[in-house]
């Protein structure tokens, strides 16, 4: 994906002061783009069940080692497509490289990505980047980026960018049947409403673009349970059990993204409550979450589970890798979701 120079970044950031984000992203080109890499033979056989992983990978900062726990966890294998988020390309944080396509390449796999952000904080960034991603080991035979309704404006953060939320829908050929997919990220600063909204506009896509296909939609729902923006209420949960009890068992209750995406027909993945972010609080430790989730319409589910990236738990590196070699905390602050699942007759 083409980079805007700087000059034309600051020029477009300046915009803002007095436009709206839809305004000014009318002018760039990339925020209607995806970048479709093919890259991979196809498998020999269509398998008897298709490997699906949600992972919010970070930024892609800890490239290296999350390469080797892609390739390593049991807990995530084997996977044929991988619905990501947050991804950098250009960007000086994760070393500047277009970690989509690094990994693609790593893995072997197929890739889709779509812009959601352009970063102005960091100038010497050669892009500044950010977006989703698809990957599939099955060739991608097309690709669109949904724009989300706007529920918060990132220009007047400390982040400071240019775009909004995005969702990428592919629709892959799996040995020669067409399959829908789509990676998404939804808002966490807004409320359950808000979410919903930008959910429903995934939803209407998906039905346009895929009908009478197998589906499967994943990402970051950021489905908090509250207002990602209401330091108050975050600060309550952490100190409240029950609260903390609503953040991982009772979601969909409280986010009618999740309940709107069953009445269209999905089944919700992981069906067990486990917590799928860490959300770092104020004077030290973290909310456990539940913002990671794999919404499938069409497949029969084998078999799911969620996927530590905490160090602690990743005992199974290779000794001599990146990752055995690794002395963070977390690969990301987000697990990893998996689900192995057949398309029903």
């Amino acid at each position: 994906m083409q980079a805007l120079p700087k000059e034309e970044r600051r020029r477009l950031g300046a915009l803002l002061d007095q436009k709206s984000q839809a305004e000014v992203m009318a002018e760039i080109s990339q925020f209607s783009q995806v970048e479709i890499h093919n890259l991979a033979s196809p498998p020999e056989r269509p398998p008897e069940g298709l490997g699906m992983l949600v992972f919010n990978m970070e930024r892609g900062v800890h490239l290296a080692e999350l390469g080797d726990f892609l390739e390593t966890c049991p807990a995530v294998r084997p996977f044929d497509v991988i619905l990501a988020n947050e991804l950098d390309d250009g960007c000086v944080r994760s070393g500047g490289k277009n970690t989509t396509l690094a990994l693609a390449e790593r893995l072997g796999l197929n890739a889709a990505f779509g812009l959601e952000f352009i970063e102005l904080v960091n100038e010497e960034d050669p892009k500044g980047f950010h977006g989703n991603a698809v990957f599939s080991r099955w060739p991608i035979r097309r690709a669109r980026a949904v724009r989300l309704p706007e529920q918060y404006n990132w220009y007047f953060d400390r982040q400071r960018r240019i775009g909004g939320r995005l969702a990428v829908l592919a629709e892959l050929d799996v040995a020669g049947k067409p399959v829908g997919m789509g990676t998404i990220h939804l808002e966490n600063r807004t409320h359950g409403p808000g979410r919903q909204a930008q959910l429903e506009t995934v939803l209407a896509a998906a039905e346009e673009m895929f009908p009478g296909m197998p589906v499967a939609l994943g990402g970051d729902l950021n489905t908090n349970t509250f207002d990602g923006r209401d330091k108050d209420a975050i600060q309550a949960v952490a100190g409240s059990p029950a609260l903390q009890r609503r953040c991982l068992e009772e979601v969909p209750a409280w986010e009618g993204c999740l309940t709107a995406a069953e009445a269209a027909g999905y089944q919700l993945l992981p069906d067990r409550p486990a917590g799928t972010r860490r959300k770092p609080l104020p004077g030290g430790g973290h909310l456990d979450l539940r913002l990671d989730w794999l919404l499938v319409r069409g497949w029969k589910v084998l078999e799911s589970r969620t996927a530590s990236t905490r160090r602690a738990d990743c005992g199974f590196a290779p000794a001599g890798s990146a990752l055995a070699a690794f002395e963070g905390e977390e690969l990301s602050d987000h697990n990893a979701v998996w689900a192995c699942c057949e398309v029903r007759p």
